[in-house]
Protein backbone atom coordinates (compact mmCIF):
# COMPACT_ATOMS: atom_id res chain seq x y z
CA UNK A 1 0.00 0.00 0.00
CA UNK A 2 3.05 2.50 0.58
CA UNK A 3 3.03 1.82 -3.48
CA UNK A 4 0.86 2.38 -4.17
CA UNK A 5 0.30 5.76 -2.00
CA UNK A 6 3.33 6.73 -4.09
CA UNK A 7 1.71 5.72 -7.90
CA UNK A 8 -1.02 8.19 -7.11
CA UNK A 9 1.06 10.91 -6.19
CA UNK A 10 3.16 10.35 -9.40
CA UNK A 11 -0.13 10.04 -11.06
CA UNK A 12 -0.91 13.39 -9.39
CA UNK A 13 -4.57 11.66 -8.56
CA UNK A 14 -6.21 13.18 -5.76
CA UNK A 15 -6.61 10.52 -2.79
CA UNK A 16 -7.70 9.50 0.33
CA UNK A 17 -4.98 7.72 2.72
CA UNK A 18 -5.60 6.29 6.06
CA UNK A 19 -2.81 4.65 8.48
CA UNK A 20 -3.07 2.58 11.10
CA UNK A 21 -0.97 2.87 14.31
CA UNK A 22 1.38 -0.20 13.64
CA UNK A 23 0.41 0.61 10.03
CA UNK A 24 -0.70 -3.06 9.73
CA UNK A 25 -3.70 -1.45 7.98
CA UNK A 26 -3.37 1.08 5.07
CA UNK A 27 -5.91 2.36 3.00
CA UNK A 28 -5.48 4.07 -0.33
CA UNK A 29 -8.37 5.44 -2.88
CA UNK A 30 -8.54 8.20 -5.44
CA UNK A 31 -11.40 10.38 -4.28
CA UNK A 32 -13.41 10.00 -7.48
CA UNK A 33 -13.87 6.67 -6.25
CA UNK A 34 -14.30 7.03 -2.57
CA UNK A 35 -16.95 4.73 -1.11
CA UNK A 36 -20.13 6.45 0.24
CA UNK A 37 -19.74 5.19 3.41
CA UNK A 38 -16.45 7.33 4.06
CA UNK A 39 -16.30 10.77 4.87
CA UNK A 40 -14.05 13.44 6.18
CA UNK A 41 -12.80 16.91 6.98
CA UNK A 42 -9.68 18.46 6.99
CA UNK A 43 -10.01 22.47 7.48
CA UNK A 44 -12.45 23.50 5.02
CA UNK A 45 -11.96 20.37 2.52
CA UNK A 46 -15.17 17.80 2.80
CA UNK A 47 -17.50 15.18 1.48
CA UNK A 48 -20.37 16.20 3.17
CA UNK A 49 -22.74 18.83 4.95
CA UNK A 50 -22.11 19.70 8.50
CA UNK A 51 -25.67 19.26 10.77
CA UNK A 52 -26.56 21.05 13.82
CA UNK A 53 -27.76 19.13 16.20
CA UNK A 54 -31.22 20.18 17.63
CA UNK A 55 -32.17 17.87 20.28
CA UNK A 56 -30.69 16.80 23.33
CA UNK A 57 -28.92 13.18 23.62
CA UNK A 58 -27.81 10.61 26.08
CA UNK A 59 -23.61 9.89 26.38
CA UNK A 60 -22.10 8.28 29.41
CA UNK A 61 -18.99 7.18 29.85
CA UNK A 62 -17.14 4.15 31.81
CA UNK A 63 -14.01 5.29 32.86
CA UNK A 64 -11.69 2.18 33.81
CA UNK A 65 -10.83 2.25 37.76
CA UNK A 66 -7.62 4.20 38.58
CA UNK A 67 -6.40 1.63 40.46
CA UNK A 68 -5.70 -0.19 36.93
CA UNK A 69 -4.97 3.54 35.39
CA UNK A 70 -1.86 3.67 38.54
CA UNK A 71 -0.82 -0.18 38.16
CA UNK A 72 0.44 0.70 33.98
CA UNK A 73 1.10 4.45 34.86
CA UNK A 74 3.49 3.42 37.56
CA UNK A 75 5.22 0.61 35.04
CA UNK A 76 5.50 3.80 32.79
CA UNK A 77 7.44 5.86 35.69
CA UNK A 78 9.74 2.76 36.15
CA UNK A 79 10.99 2.48 32.38
CA UNK A 80 11.74 6.07 32.64
CA UNK A 81 13.62 5.77 35.90
CA UNK A 82 15.49 3.05 34.23
CA UNK A 83 16.52 5.27 31.45
CA UNK A 84 14.25 2.91 28.52
CA UNK A 85 11.89 6.09 27.58
CA UNK A 86 11.49 10.00 28.55
CA UNK A 87 8.41 10.39 27.07
CA UNK A 88 5.19 8.19 26.64
CA UNK A 89 1.64 8.37 25.41
CA UNK A 90 -0.32 6.11 27.71
CA UNK A 91 -3.48 5.54 26.34
CA UNK A 92 -6.80 3.18 27.50
CA UNK A 93 -10.74 2.45 26.21
CA UNK A 94 -13.09 3.71 27.48
CA UNK A 95 -16.73 2.01 27.15
CA UNK A 96 -19.29 4.51 25.93
CA UNK A 97 -23.13 4.79 25.95
CA UNK A 98 -24.91 6.76 23.37
CA UNK A 99 -28.35 6.99 21.91
CA UNK A 100 -26.55 8.81 18.54
CA UNK A 101 -24.66 6.24 16.17
CA UNK A 102 -21.38 6.84 14.28
CA UNK A 103 -22.37 8.88 11.66
CA UNK A 104 -24.90 11.01 13.78
CA UNK A 105 -21.93 11.72 16.20
CA UNK A 106 -19.97 12.92 13.07
CA UNK A 107 -22.28 14.35 11.36
CA UNK A 108 -23.02 17.33 14.77
CA UNK A 109 -19.71 17.08 15.85
CA UNK A 110 -16.89 20.44 15.55
CA UNK A 111 -13.08 19.84 14.73
CA UNK A 112 -10.82 20.73 12.45
CA UNK A 113 -10.08 17.33 11.05
CA UNK A 114 -13.01 14.60 11.28
CA UNK A 115 -13.13 11.14 9.64
CA UNK A 116 -16.18 8.62 9.45
CA UNK A 117 -15.18 5.40 8.36
CA UNK A 118 -17.69 2.65 7.04
CA UNK A 119 -19.57 2.53 10.56
CA UNK A 120 -16.07 1.17 12.09
CA UNK A 121 -14.99 4.10 13.83
CA UNK A 122 -15.13 8.07 13.75
CA UNK A 123 -12.61 10.78 15.16
CA UNK A 124 -12.82 14.18 15.43
CA UNK A 125 -9.49 15.38 15.97
CA UNK A 126 -8.04 18.81 16.76
CA UNK A 127 -4.16 17.59 15.92
CA UNK A 128 -2.55 17.99 12.77
CA UNK A 129 -0.23 16.09 11.34
CA UNK A 130 1.74 17.09 8.36
CA UNK A 131 0.62 19.87 5.41
CA UNK A 132 3.06 20.35 2.35
CA UNK A 133 2.72 23.01 -0.15
CA UNK A 134 5.20 24.25 -2.44
CA UNK A 135 8.13 21.78 -1.40
CA UNK A 136 7.57 22.60 2.34
CA UNK A 137 6.44 20.44 4.46
CA UNK A 138 5.11 21.60 8.20
CA UNK A 139 4.31 19.54 11.45
CA UNK A 140 1.85 21.03 14.06
CA UNK A 141 2.52 18.64 17.63
CA UNK A 142 0.24 19.10 20.23
CA UNK A 143 1.35 18.21 23.78
CA UNK A 144 -0.24 20.57 27.50
CA UNK A 145 -4.23 19.80 27.75
CA UNK A 146 -5.45 22.37 30.73
CA UNK A 147 -9.39 23.16 31.54
CA UNK A 148 -10.08 26.76 30.10
CA UNK A 149 -12.28 27.79 32.68
CA UNK A 150 -9.72 27.51 35.42
CA UNK A 151 -8.19 31.15 36.72
CA UNK A 152 -5.27 32.13 34.48
CA UNK A 153 -5.18 28.86 32.48
CA UNK A 154 -3.81 30.27 29.90
CA UNK A 155 -0.52 31.35 32.34
CA UNK A 156 -0.68 28.06 34.22
CA UNK A 157 -0.37 25.62 31.63
CA UNK A 158 2.73 27.94 29.95
CA UNK A 159 4.19 28.40 32.89
CA UNK A 160 3.93 24.65 34.07
CA UNK A 161 7.47 22.90 34.19
CA UNK A 162 6.36 19.66 33.40
CA UNK A 163 4.08 20.54 30.36
CA UNK A 164 7.08 22.31 29.51
CA UNK A 165 9.72 20.04 29.28
CA UNK A 166 6.78 17.04 28.20
CA UNK A 167 6.19 19.87 24.73
CA UNK A 168 10.15 20.65 24.58
CA UNK A 169 10.85 17.04 23.88
CA UNK A 170 7.73 16.26 21.57
CA UNK A 171 9.20 19.62 19.27
CA UNK A 172 12.41 17.85 19.29
CA UNK A 173 11.02 14.49 18.32
CA UNK A 174 9.42 16.15 15.34
CA UNK A 175 12.21 18.21 14.53
CA UNK A 176 14.26 14.89 14.04
CA UNK A 177 11.82 13.10 12.16
CA UNK A 178 11.60 15.99 9.70
CA UNK A 179 15.31 15.55 9.13
CA UNK A 180 14.82 11.77 7.92
CA UNK A 181 12.87 13.31 4.99
CA UNK A 182 13.68 16.96 4.68
CA UNK A 183 16.11 20.12 5.40
CA UNK A 184 16.37 23.05 6.78
CA UNK A 185 14.28 22.75 9.71
CA UNK A 186 12.92 25.46 11.58
CA UNK A 187 10.49 26.05 14.36
CA UNK A 188 8.16 28.91 13.31
CA UNK A 189 6.45 29.14 16.34
CA UNK A 190 6.98 28.09 20.10
CA UNK A 191 3.79 26.84 22.66
CA UNK A 192 1.18 28.75 21.13
CA UNK A 193 -2.33 27.98 22.53
CA UNK A 194 -5.45 26.71 20.90
CA UNK A 195 -9.29 26.56 22.22
CA UNK A 196 -11.24 23.68 21.67
CA UNK A 197 -14.74 22.26 22.32
CA UNK A 198 -15.04 19.10 24.81
CA UNK A 199 -18.57 18.17 25.49
CA UNK A 200 -19.88 21.01 28.26
CA UNK A 201 -16.52 22.48 29.01
CA UNK A 202 -13.43 24.27 26.85
CA UNK A 203 -9.71 22.96 27.09
CA UNK A 204 -7.11 24.78 25.88
CA UNK A 205 -4.31 22.82 24.31
CA UNK A 206 -0.34 23.96 23.30
CA UNK A 207 0.95 23.31 19.75
CA UNK A 208 3.74 24.29 18.36
CA UNK A 209 4.48 24.74 14.27
CA UNK A 210 7.77 23.46 13.09
CA UNK A 211 8.68 23.85 8.98
CA UNK A 212 11.16 22.40 6.90
CA UNK A 213 11.72 22.09 3.19
CA UNK A 214 11.57 19.03 0.97
CA UNK A 215 12.97 18.17 -2.94
CA UNK A 216 10.53 19.21 -5.95
CA UNK A 217 9.90 15.49 -6.62
CA UNK A 218 8.34 15.08 -2.90
CA UNK A 219 4.76 14.18 -4.84
CA UNK A 220 6.58 10.86 -6.00
CA UNK A 221 7.28 9.54 -2.98
CA UNK A 222 4.86 10.42 -0.51
CA UNK A 223 4.30 6.77 0.41
CA UNK A 224 7.82 6.95 1.57
CA UNK A 225 7.23 10.38 3.29
CA UNK A 226 4.50 9.50 5.07
CA UNK A 227 6.12 5.77 6.37
CA UNK A 228 9.15 7.57 7.50
CA UNK A 229 7.25 10.02 10.09
CA UNK A 230 4.44 7.65 11.20
CA UNK A 231 3.46 6.71 13.74
CA UNK A 232 3.35 10.06 14.81
CA UNK A 233 5.87 11.33 17.64
CA UNK A 234 2.71 13.10 19.22
CA UNK A 235 1.58 9.89 20.42
CA UNK A 236 4.01 7.63 20.96
CA UNK A 237 7.14 9.57 22.89
CA UNK A 238 10.53 9.62 22.61
CA UNK A 239 13.14 8.06 21.83
CA UNK A 240 10.60 6.56 19.26
CA UNK A 241 11.47 3.12 18.56
CA UNK A 242 12.12 1.91 22.31
CA UNK A 243 8.84 3.67 24.01
CA UNK A 244 6.60 1.66 20.77
CA UNK A 245 8.50 -1.29 22.07
CA UNK A 246 7.17 -0.44 26.00
CA UNK A 247 3.94 1.22 24.67
CA UNK A 248 3.36 -2.53 22.80
CA UNK A 249 4.21 -4.12 26.72
CA UNK A 250 2.37 -1.83 28.95
CA UNK A 251 -1.10 -1.42 27.08
CA UNK A 252 -3.55 -4.42 27.14
CA UNK A 253 -5.31 -3.12 23.88
CA UNK A 254 -4.64 -2.54 20.43
CA UNK A 255 -5.01 0.93 18.96
CA UNK A 256 -5.75 -0.09 15.55
CA UNK A 257 -6.69 2.92 13.64
CA UNK A 258 -6.36 5.12 16.41
CA UNK A 259 -3.20 7.22 16.83
CA UNK A 260 -2.73 6.44 13.49
CA UNK A 261 -3.01 9.17 10.59
CA UNK A 262 -5.24 10.16 7.61
CA UNK A 263 -5.13 12.75 5.41
CA UNK A 264 -6.18 13.97 1.74
CA UNK A 265 -3.27 15.39 -1.25
CA UNK A 266 -5.44 16.77 -3.83
CA UNK A 267 -3.08 16.88 -6.87
CA UNK A 268 -0.70 19.51 -5.68
CA UNK A 269 -0.95 19.71 -1.63
CA UNK A 270 -0.94 17.70 0.80
CA UNK A 271 -2.79 17.69 4.69
CA UNK A 272 -3.32 15.61 7.31
CA UNK A 273 -4.46 15.11 10.96
CA UNK A 274 -3.47 12.85 13.96
CA UNK A 275 -6.46 10.23 15.06
CA UNK A 276 -7.27 11.23 18.01
CA UNK A 277 -10.76 12.30 19.83
CA UNK A 278 -11.32 8.63 18.53
CA UNK A 279 -14.71 6.35 18.93
CA UNK A 280 -14.91 2.43 17.91
CA UNK A 281 -17.87 0.40 17.08
CA UNK A 282 -16.70 -3.25 18.69
CA UNK A 283 -19.35 -5.81 17.75
CA UNK A 284 -22.58 -3.25 18.94
CA UNK A 285 -20.73 -1.29 21.44
CA UNK A 286 -18.77 2.17 21.56
CA UNK A 287 -15.61 2.78 22.77
CA UNK A 288 -13.40 6.00 23.07
CA UNK A 289 -9.78 5.96 23.18
CA UNK A 290 -8.00 8.55 24.94
CA UNK A 291 -4.62 9.07 26.83
CA UNK A 292 -1.54 11.73 27.31
CA UNK A 293 1.85 12.21 27.45
CA UNK A 294 3.89 10.76 30.67
CA UNK A 295 6.61 12.20 32.20
CA UNK A 296 8.65 11.57 35.53
CA UNK A 297 7.15 14.96 36.52
CA UNK A 298 3.60 13.70 35.98
CA UNK A 299 1.26 13.50 38.65
CA UNK A 300 -0.71 9.96 38.56
CA UNK A 301 -4.17 11.86 39.45
CA UNK A 302 -4.09 14.54 37.39
CA UNK A 303 -3.14 12.51 34.18
CA UNK A 304 -5.99 9.92 34.90
CA UNK A 305 -7.83 13.11 34.91
CA UNK A 306 -7.15 13.98 31.57
CA UNK A 307 -7.89 10.55 30.42
CA UNK A 308 -10.93 10.94 31.47
CA UNK A 309 -11.57 14.75 30.54
CA UNK A 310 -10.70 13.66 26.33
CA UNK A 311 -13.98 11.00 26.50
CA UNK A 312 -16.72 13.91 25.04
CA UNK A 313 -18.35 14.27 21.80
CA UNK A 314 -17.70 18.03 20.79
CA UNK A 315 -21.12 19.09 19.35
CA UNK A 316 -22.79 21.95 18.38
Amino acid sequence: MIEKINQLGQNREPFLFIISYDKQNIFAKPLKDLDKDILYKLNSQRNYKQQKIDSSYYFKKYPIPFETYKKSFTKVIEEIKCGNTYLLNLTFQTPIKTDLSLKEIFRYSRADYKLYFKDKFICFSPESFIKIENNQISTYPMKGTIDASLTNANEQILNNQKEMAEHIMIVDLMRNDLGIVANSIKVEKFRYIQKIKAGDKELLQVSSHIKANLSNNWKDNIGNILDKLTPAGSITGTPKQKTIEIIENIEQYNRGFYTGIFGIFDGERLNSAVMIRFIEKENSNLVYKSGGGITLDSDVKSEYKELIDKVYLPLG
